[in-house]
């Protein structure tokens, strides 16, 4: 919600307002499944919009194992009320220009997002 009326206040096109505020979204959601605390910054430049999500969570023990669909770590409980799908990261990835995951077991994860606006 907020972070999708900054954008749209900035004049940012709508196209790029949709696709980051689902990455956002997925990558809020992964933050209260996963991790122990974070944040999320958005940088708005003339050329791209660069949104990084910070934990302290338990950090991701296989990325490309992580990026495939339907593969999540969720606990039961959070499944049983609609999330943890393992559609988290691969929507990440569809819809941002560029990601970067920089994460190690038991270090926590910065998931940094590239939109280009131009």
């Amino acid at each position: 919600g907020r972070i999708k009326r900054i954008m749209k206040q900035l004049g940012l096109p709508s196209q790029i307002v949709r696709r980051a505020s689902v990455a956002t979204y997925e990558v809020e959601l992964n933050l209260v499944i996963h991790s122990y605390g974070g944040n999320i910054e958005l940088d708005i430049s003339s050329s791209e919009l660069k949104i990084t999500a910070r934990d302290t969570g338990p950090g991701i023990p296989d990325i490309s194992l992580a990026m495939q669909e339907g593969y999540s770590t969720a606990p039961e409980e959070v499944r049983m009320l609609g999330f943890g799908a393992g559609m988290g990261l691969p929507n990440i990835s569809r819809n941002a220009d560029e990601l970067d995951i920089d994460t190690a077991p038991g270090k926590g994860t910065k998931v940094k997002m590239t939109f280009k606006l131009s």
